[in-house]
């Protein structure tokens, strides 16, 4: 949780060791970067077709299949975490991941 120009952690640690990540492999992690790249220019679009009055409808559609987009990212982003992180952490015995991830998918499904 770094939050200052001198990567001093919110939480008083230097370089924010508290901060958690995920290593992914390469060929996921260009997956991902180019559907979020995509999902980034259909964006950009409709805030295009906004500036340029678009039809209501068309607009809608447009933002439809941004969301899909998201959607799809997600479920590829949800599948390695319970593949990956949420399975070595109940192996090594941090079983409050479960409950991480409730919250988590708590968070998706509203």
């Amino acid at each position: 949780m770094v939050n200052n120009k001198d990567n001093q952690c919110s939480l008083g640690c230097e370089g924010c060791e508290n901060q958690k990540s995920t290593k992914r492999e390469p060929k996921l992690r260009d997956n991902l970067i180019t559907r979020l790249n995509r999902a980034e220019g259909q964006i950009r679009g409709i805030k295009g077709m906004i500036e340029k009055d678009a039809y209501c409808n068309d607009v809608l559609n447009q933002i439809a299949a941004v969301q899909a987009a998201l959607d799809s990212v997600s479920k590829l982003v949800l599948e390695n975490h319970i593949r990956g992180c949420l399975v070595k952490k109940i192996q090594s015995g941090e079983e409050e991941i479960v409950d991480e991830l409730l919250i988590t998918i708590g968070k998706m499904l509203k």
